[in-house]
């Protein structure tokens, strides 16, 4: 209602009122009075603060109020009023003071949008009053930079600052001005940091003490150590570690060192968010539910829902209903109308969908109309119809004035039928019927005739007559058409006098009836059906409802009923069969009638057959069908075609009018995606049951054209093309590609190849030499041939003469080594048009290709031996000739193997500790030059072969450091590229090293002193054991002179006992005690005495669970220790 200043002093009480509108709200509102930014003050409420609520039933307003009893100064700062209810919110801001002006807001509250995530927070600053001026100016930024960061929000909201973002970046940057100087950190944190969500960041400082404690604070609030929030100290360097950043982590970061802190803010992106499912399309009739299903990649993603480029919203009708749940997301319009028809978007800060809603209006189709009655009083009449909705509701109206159920009027509606029956017809029931459908500018009327019945009886003698309606809206006269299933009655009146005999036949079966009584009467023939059909297939007029049958002459499904003056032939659940002609015969002596009647019977029409695609396109099909073998008597009118996808359940209606042809072109489908079709008949009757399903199909577009179509070669007869893939291939594949060529100035193309070629080249054979041919190729997938790719010029067929050239490889222009048993593959390409002739020679004589394997293609030439010997070796020389013209090149190859041995290899001197030797080079090179020889000693008494030199070059060499008084032998390997020869050089003699006298005199040797006294190594420990258990003690002790063992229990010596066993081994003592019992317990040591001393060690041992025995057991026990 505005706002009012009112003046005060401390101790004063103060009033807040708030009044919220709920005209609109289905719910009570919930409205909290907050100071600062959280704290909720209904949880203060007290003496110091009381808090009112009421209501007003007429206005439907609440009025809420705080009451701040005796204003101290701790009161002053920024309040906040918020009222929420249900999915809307709204708030109201504004600030006290204890001294100068306090302002009072009574503020009302409506709900007039939603309170969405996207929603920014409320501005009433306008509604503030501008304050009075302080009197001395005061420096904003200054106050904020000496304050503390939990003041800053309580300082901005005193002076007016609303961009608190903002003026923290500002704050930075002054601070980067003016940076201070801290002795606590070397390195300080950055003024900012971004990560990316989920992701992990690490904030790093390095202070000057490397036993300082740090604490680390988010939003002023400490963090604690977990699994997400990570610390770690490595001498001066201190770092936490956030692991899967959230939003939540998005916020102002500090690091403390006893008195100083640095500062940081952490900035978390969110990761663009795609669409994984796109939006369908729809296509509905009005008042249908439609759902736009989208999917994304993240959970809990925000999404914007546009219409025409107009952002959509939950409006006061709730058209629009937006919903989602984890990944998914939908847009709900509950009742579709024609205003809802546009292209919806959704849009996410990574990606956008569209779909289509296309909506149509209601069609009721009427399957069989009211028809008119004349009926006798005291019957019964009833009006029926039949539409083809079950959900359609109607009011009946007679003579413009809505008919209303009484005793004797009854409504019914079962399905798609509606009924209107009135009992007990009088002559004001007489009039003109209608049946409004609700919703639909429909209208069936119909008229009912009240018939007065005058006889007038003169009794005489008559021939009989049978009275055929033959004025009712026939096909032809006296045929009747009927709907398959419904009951068909038929009234024939008749007279004569005496009552005549009636026989009603179907070619020879016979049914016959007697007229009991008789009276004469002019009425017509009456039909009565159990349902009516539509014109023109209500042939003839509804009979008024005759007394009950005198007789009944068959029972079952086909009968014929007698009445007074009339036979009525029935048959319940008309079928196919009894489809025919019927002649009735009526006799009495005074003569004889006969009438004929054709019965047809229609129905709805079989299903479609041979449901097939015939061809597809990028996102269109071609559907073919057969008409249905029985159409149901009735004319077809037309078609309905649905599809869905294949391994869905969903069908979607693709015509909503009959479609007359048995061709349909499916359009608006997604390529690559598998379909099925069905197709259902409609004649008058009804819509058949839907065909077969078709085989599956899938929409596919045929290739672009293939690309740098180029002429790779041009002989006489011949052209070979190469080209490149098409760009877009698509869902289809690539199956091939199609080659054609005509004559320059022709049009008529002619296919150059008969199956599909695979690869991206072909040569064109046959061409007609000297003419100008054009080519183009086309590329083959399941949806037909592609646009063709042309040459730009057309192309001479003739030979272009090329002199020969061989492109000898770089290898084979030096000579070409290869080991026995190696395979040799040369290839060596060439080129010359026309085809070059390629011969080989070694030596200057022709290849034996018994020994050497050669193949030529038109651009190279193989020389191939699978295993290569020395006789292979030799100058192979290749020549190219075509006609008058050539080239040759000459190859150098070289087979090679391991050489043999060395050959006279004797000792020429031996002398002090070395020996000289030589030799001659192998008799057997290996085909190759020797690189050096391998020389081997061995002592004549062990026969141990030593490696003296490798790669020796020189056929001698001198072998010293060899050992007196031994006798050596050598063996020489010569070495080639190939490795070591496979057997040695061994020489004929020995070298014998002489002594030459010199003595050795070993020096005198002292012996060094091992005495010493005993000392234990390891000491005994002590051991507790369960009685009946066998244990062990153990220790070890060293001394020279070997020490004597004695052990002691309880310091007596423990003699021959044998339920101990005493073991020495190599210094280690064990004492082993059997089955130990409660005796058995108590100090044990061990003494180790030699000449040079004693040593002793002792240990307890402890017998634990023993049982109490019988005194005799004790006794024993006691004469066994004593002896």
């Amino acid at each position: 209602q505005g706002e009012e200043e009112v003046t005060f002093m401390p101790g004063k009480d103060m009033v807040f009122t708030a009044k919220v509108d709920s005209s609109s709200l289905q719910r009570k509102p919930t409205l909290k009075w907050l100071k600062g930014k959280w704290l909720d003050l209904g949880s203060k409420a007290g003496k110091h603060l009381q808090f009112k609520e009421t209501y007003d039933r007429n206005t439907k307003v609440y009025t809420y109020e705080m009451k701040i009893v005796k204003v101290v100064p701790g009161d002053a700062g920024g309040y906040r009023c918020e009222a929420s209810a249900k999915e809307k919110c709204d708030s109201c801001t504004f600030e006290v003071t204890v001294e100068g002006k306090t302002l009072m807001f009574i503020h009302h509250f409506f709900f007039s949008r939603d309170a969405g995530e996207d929603e920014g927070e409320l501005d009433f600053s306008a509604l503030l009053k501008k304050k009075e001026e302080p009197k001395e100016e005061i420096d904003v930024w200054e106050l904020l930079k000496s304050a503390h960061p939990s003041d800053y929000e309580k300082i901005a909201f005193k002076y007016g600052i609303t961009d608190l973002r903002g003026m923290l970046k500002r704050l930075k940057k002054m601070k980067a001005v003016e940076p201070t100087k801290c002795d606590a950190f070397l390195r300080k944190l950055d003024s900012a940091y971004s990560v990316d969500k989920d992701k992990r960041i690490v904030l790093s400082v390095e202070v000057v003490d490397p036993n300082a404690q740090v604490k680390w604070l988010k939003n002023g609030q400490e963090i604690k150590q977990s699994a997400k929030y990570i610390f770690e100290s490595v001498g001066n360097k201190r770092t936490l570690t956030i692991n899967k950043c959230s939003l939540a982590d998005d916020a102002a970061y500090e690091c403390v060192v006893g008195e100083d802190k640095c500062f940081t803010e952490v900035f978390v992106k969110e990761p663009p968010v795609t669409i994984t499912k796109l939006l369908d399309d729809y296509h509905v009739v009005v008042g249908e539910r439609v759902e736009f299903e989208v999917e994304v990649s993240e959970e809990g993603a925000h999404v914007k829902w546009m219409k025409d480029d107009v952002e959509l919203s939950r409006n006061e009708s709730h058209k629009y209903r937006f919903k989602k749940d984890g990944k998914r997301h939908w847009l709900i319009i509950n009742e579709a109308t024609l205003e809802d028809i546009g292209t919806y978007h959704i849009f996410t800060n990574g990606g956008h969908s569209k779909g289509d809603l296309e909506v149509e209006e209601k069609q009721l189709e009427v399957l069989q109309s009211i028809a008119d009655l004349t009926v006798r009083s005291a019957e019964q009449a009833m009006f029926k119809c039949e539409v083809s909705d079950e959900k359609v509701t109607g009011k009946w109206y007679k003579d413009g004035v809505e008919v209303h159920p009484s005793k004797r009027v009854k409504i019914a509606h079962i399905g798609r039928i509606h009924r209107l029956t009135i009992d007990d017809v009088k002559p004001e029931d007489a009039g003109d019927y209608t049946f409004i459908p609700d919703g639909y500018a429909l209208s069936l009327s119909a008229k009912l005739n009240f018939l007065e019945i005058k006889i007038d009886y003169v009794p005489r003698q008559d021939p009989p007559k049978i009275h055929l309606d033959t004025t009712g809206n026939m096909v032809s006269q006296n045929t009747i058409i009927v709907v398959a299933g419904n009951k068909l009655r038929l009234d024939v009146e008749i007279t004569g006098e005496p009552a005549p005999t009636v026989c009603w036949m179907k070619g020879d079966n016979v049914r016959t009836a007697n007229i009991v009584s008789w009276q004469r009467s002019p009425y017509t023939s009456l039909m009565t059906m159990c349902t009516s059909i539509p014109p023109p297939a209500i042939l003839a007029k509804h009979a008024i409802e005759l007394p009950k049958p005198d007789q009944k002459t068959t029972e079952g499904r086909i009968r014929v009923e007698n009445r007074k003056d009339l036979s009525c032939f029935v048959i319940e659940g008309a079928e196919r069969d009894d489809e025919g002609n019927y002649t009735i015969t009526v006799t009495n002596p005074a003569g004889e009638d006969k009438a004929t009647l054709h019965i047809k019977i229609v129905d709805v029409p079989d299903p479609p057959e041979a449901v097939k695609c015939m061809s597809v396109g990028e996102d269109t099909a071609t559907i073919t069908w057969e008409p249905p073998k029985f159409d149901g008597g009735a004319p077809i009118k037309g078609y309905l075609m649905e599809r869905k996808k294949k391994g869905s359940s969903r069908w979607t209606k693709l015509n909503f009018d009959f479609h007359t042809s048995t061709t349909y072109e499916a359009k608006r489908m997604i390529e690559g995606v598998l379909y099925e079709m069905r197709v259902f008949a409609v004649n008058g009757i009804g819509i058949s049951q839907p065909s077969l399903n078709s085989k599956p199909f899938m929409p596919i577009a045929p290739t672009s054209e293939p690309t740098r179509l180029l002429v790779d070669d041009v002989g006489d007869s011949t052209c070979t093309l190469k080209w490149l893939p098409p760009e877009r291939i698509g869902a289809g594949g690539l199956d091939g590609y199609v080659i054609e060529y005509c004559k320059e100035g022709d049009t008529e193309w002619v296919r150059a190849n008969k199956d599909l070629v695979e690869r991206n080249g072909y040569t064109v054979r046959g061409l007609p030499t000297g003419e100008k041919m054009n080519f183009r190729v086309m590329a083959v997938n399941v949806a037909g041939l592609s646009p063709p790719a042309l040459l730009s010029q057309a192309v001479t067929i003739r030979e272009i003469m090329e002199h020969p050239k061989i492109r000898l490889p770089r290898h084979l222009r030096t000579k070409y080594i290869r080991k026995v048993g190696e395979t040799i593959n040369l290839v060596i390409p060439f080129q010359g048009k026309p085809r070059p002739v390629a011969t080989w020679t070694k030596d200057g004589q022709p290849v034996d290709p018994k020994k050497v394997g050669i193949r030529n293609s038109f651009v190279d030439t193989i020389l191939f031996i699978r295993s290569a010997e020395r006789e292979h070796s030799g100058k192979y020389t290749l020549t190219l000739q075509i006609e008058n013209m050539q080239d040759s090149a000459s190859i150098d190859i070289q087979i090679v193997e391991k050489p043999g041995p060395p050959v006279a290899v004797k000792i020429t001197d031996v002398w002090g500790f070395n020996a000289a030797l030589e030799w001659q080079t192998p008799k057997d090179t290996g085909n190759c030059d020797i690189t050096g020889y391998m020389i081997q000693k061995a002592d004549k008494k062990t026969m141990a072969w030593f490696t003296v030199y490798e790669h020796n070059r020189r056929t001698n060499c001198t072998v010293s450091d060899l050992v007196m008084g031994n006798e050596y032998l050598f063996r020489i390997f010569s070495e080639n590229i190939c490795g070591l020869s496979e057997d040695p050089g061994v020489s004929k003699g020995t070298a014998i090293i002489a002594k030459t006298g010199l003595q050795y005199k070993p020096s005198a040797y002292k012996e060094k002193d091992m005495n010493c006294s005993p000392k234990f190594t390891q000491p005994l420990m002590d051991r507790s054991v369960i009685a009946g258990y066998s244990t062990a003690i153990t220790c070890s002790v060293r001394g020279n002179p070997k020490p004597k063992i004695i052990w002691m229990k309880n310091r007596v010596i423990i003699g021959e006992d044998p339920k101990f066993l005493m073991q020495n081994n190599q210094g280690v003592l064990t004492l082993n005690i059997r089955k130990a019992s409660s005796f058995d317990g108590g100090t044990y040591s061990c003494r180790a005495v030699n000449e040079l001393g004693q040593d002793e060690v002792e240990c307890k041992l402890e017998i634990r669970g023993t049982r109490r025995r019988p005194f005799s057991t004790y006794v024993a026990a006691d004469y066994l220790t004593l002896l």
